[in-house]
Formats: C-alpha cells, structure tokens, sequence
C-alpha cells in the first residue's frame, strides 16, 4: 500500500526484453533506498513493482504483459521522468489516501491552463472509471494522491499547485499524454458491498440504474 504523496522523481535508464515481458532499471534520484531490501514494492507512476536487483543507484523490476497492457508504462523509454514511492510502513502519516498501485484504467490529458501560480488540467478518464470519479473525492494520477474539483461525465479537473509541480512529473504533462489512474479504494469496495449475494453470480454487471431503483436506492 501506499499514500500517493510523491517522495521522488526518478528516472527510467534501461528497459530490457526479457521472455516476453520486460525489465526495467530505474535510478531513484533522491530516494532514500537505506532500509529497501529485496522483494519490497516501489511505485512508479502509480505502478506497484518489486525490485529484484539494487544496484546502489536504483532498483531492476519485472514489468508483466499485463502491467503493460493495462498501464502507461509502456509509453516510457530511457530517460524518461517518473513519480516514485516507497510502500508505506505502520508508523508513516497518510498525507493522502490509501493507494493500493494498481491501476484502474489509463486516462488522457485534455487540457491544460495556469491557474493563478497553479495549473488547472482537464483528464479523460475511460467511461467505465466515471462512476468512480466523485467531485471533492480523491484519485491517484502517475501515483500521486490528488483531488477532484470539478467533474463532467467521463472528464475531471485538477488544480495542482507549485509545491506539486515541482516535486512530481506533472509539470511535464501536455494535452494527448496518457496517464495511470486508480480510483478511491472506498469507491470499488462500496460498489461490490452494494451488490449484495448478486456479487457471487458470474459475470456480474456490477451496479445498474435498475438495480438501484430494485434495492430502493433510487426513488421515482
């Protein structure tokens, strides 16, 4: 688990085809790797990964045909600037949400304009992720743990202000970059709670407007 509270920006420096997947080494930058042994997970924009080498300057990880197909990550090359935390531990503060760095879905950045000192950005996210996306509620972009000021449909907007930019990747983001997203853990949990014994039946749906209106969620 993690907080989503970025604790640095490393960088991708090699990726490696490696038996139908691949491996990459990331340099940590400023990352402190003192108490990070073998086995122990490291986000990278928002991707939990296990570092099964530290060669001092960073760590090798295993990315997975999944992990590929289902992320960002394989729009990265040597290089490229990444957001990087450690797995949280019982004694750190959650200066954001519970972030599990499992990615829910890729989104698109839409639009991006100053705000004052900050900058506002508009993200596409994909249509089966919206329901999740609650105004004021929170999300987590290339892992970092942000909140929603305004959503339309599919699409939400982020203020993110300097202290953000700077200690992140988001000052790099340009309309048409994708992004990792994972939404609020408590979002899926309610979701599946609200189904009920219908949860055990195969290829569930999930939640429907009818279903809703059925249980007396929704009145006429």
């Amino acid at each position: 688990m993690f907080t989503g509270i970025i604790e640095a920006i490393g960088t991708i420096r090699a990726i490696t085809p490696k038996g139908g997947d691949v491996r990459v080494l990331v340099e940590t930058g400023k990352l402190d790797l003192g108490d990070v042994k073998l086995g122990d997970s490291i986000a990278v924009n928002g991707v939990c990964l296990t570092a099964v080498e530290l060669p001092g300057n960073g760590f090798w990880a295993d990315v997975s045909r999944e992990t590929l197909a289902c992320t960002a990550f394989d729009d990265l090359k040597p290089g490229s600037p990444v957001n990087l935390e450690k797995a949280l531990t019982p004694s750190s503060r959650l200066g954001g949400h519970l972030v599990s760095g499992h990615v829910d879905g890729i989104g698109e950045i839409i639009a991006r304009e100053d705000n004052a000192r900050a900058v506002q950005f508009r993200i596409r996210s994909p249509r089966e992720l919206a329901k999740y996306i609650a105004l004021k509620g929170s999300i987590t972009v290339d892992g970092t743990s942000l909140t929603v000021n305004a959503v339309n449909g599919a699409e939400f907007e982020l203020t993110i202000v300097p202290h953000t930019l700077g200690e992140t990747i988001m000052a790099d983001y340009r309309p048409g970059r994708r992004i990792n997203l994972e939404v609020d853990l408590l979002a899926r949990y309610l979701e599946r709670l609200l189904l009920g014994d219908k949860a055990a039946e195969p290829q569930s749906s999930g939640l429907t407007e009818s279903f809703l209106a059925e249980h007396g969620y929704l009145k006429n």
